[in-house]
């Protein structure tokens, strides 16, 4: 009994680093790029902002909260890169804006398909209403980890 504990347990720390840095193996600073296409009398736009993923958990703020322009992402990252992501905004400007209801100030909300690689990562924001939407997509790349003033 004592030696099947003791084996459990070195199997545990042998293969435990695996597991965790196969779960983080995204986690890192991201820059993400976001380009909407004009279409029909609605202005096309590009923002691009910085992005988190902490323990596969993806977070990117473009403006500031609670006012126009603003856009909050969030979501899971699966083990093979796919991930759902919820995208919540302000709108900025009509002109910029597709819908029948869509105004300066107005809240949306739509989700984005993503596949992340090691470095890289792409996805499309859904369309909604086809005549209505439009198809965004995002550019994701990772930033390189700098080291620290001194160290070699």
């Amino acid at each position: 009994m004592r030696k099947a504990i003791l084996l459990m347990v070195v199997c545990a720390l042998v293969f435990l680093p695996g597991i965790s840095s196969a779960g983080e193996r995204f986690d890192g600073n991201w820059h993400t790029k976001l380009t909407c296409p004009p279409k029909g009398n609605t202005e096309g736009y590009t923002w691009q902002f910085e992005s988190v993923i902490q323990n596969s958990n993806f977070r990117g703020e473009h403006g500031t909260a609670g006012e126009p322009g603003y856009l909050l992402i969030e979501g899971r990252i699966a083990q093979d890169g796919h991930a759902k992501l919820s995208a919540n905004g302000i709108v900025a400007s009509r002109k910029y804006a597709r819908g029948v209801f869509a105004h300066k100030g107005g809240e949306y909300s739509y989700d984005i398909k993503a596949q992340f690689g090691e470095t890289e990562g792409t996805g499309t924001k859904s369309e909604g209403l086809g005549i209505v939407g439009r198809e965004c997509t995002f550019e994701f790349v990772k930033k390189q980890a700098t080291s620290q003033a001194g160290e070699r």
